[in-house]
């Protein structure tokens, strides 16, 4: 897929094309990512998060439409990194049921993922998530600061 063959020719372009290459049949290759690779790159492209700090907290906001909040995954990998991920279906009851057909479909279908490095005064036991409207808070606690150590007195003794 060459964006500038369209009339689009921006340094950022060979970058994502690279990214969103998908290798044809059969071909493999260190060049080509794996088709897991780029599900995950689409997903998290396609997936609009914010993150806010608070004095006491992270707040991480993911929109997830269309997905309950019990098929909303929220982990924690490699120790720090936070995954939020979930998979919007297309509602097959509809298709071919009665002549009933898509005549558009803009809203996005598949898998929604998000990762995020959590800082080192992030609090691991401390996480929380609720699910309102299609929306995903992901509350971290922050650790408190660590006390300033205090000089140790050593005794001198008289030899």
């Amino acid at each position: 897929m060459d964006l500038r063959n369209i009339g689009i020719n921006f340094p950022i372009f060979p970058i994502l094309e690279d990214m969103l290459d998908i290798p044809e049949e059969g071909e493999k290759g260190e060049q080509n990512p794996s088709t897991a690779y780029v599900r995950d790159a689409k997903a998290m492209a396609a997936t609009p998060a914010d993150v806010v700090e608070y004095p006491n907290s992270y707040v991480f906001i993911v929109d997830m439409p269309g997905i309950k909040a019990n098929e909303i995954k929220v982990q924690v990998e490699n120790d720090n990194v936070l995954v939020v991920s979930g998979e919007r279906k297309r509602d097959k009851d509809r298709d071919n049921k009665d002549g009933v057909k898509y005549v558009r479909m803009e809203r996005r279908v598949g898998k929604l993922m998000r990762k995020f490095q959590l800082p080192d005064n992030a609090n691991m036991d401390k996480i929380g998530a609720v699910c309102r409207d299609g929306v995903l808070k992901v509350t971290v606690e922050k650790l408190p600061p660590p006390e300033p150590k205090r000089p140790k007195n050593i005794e001198v003794k008289v030899a």
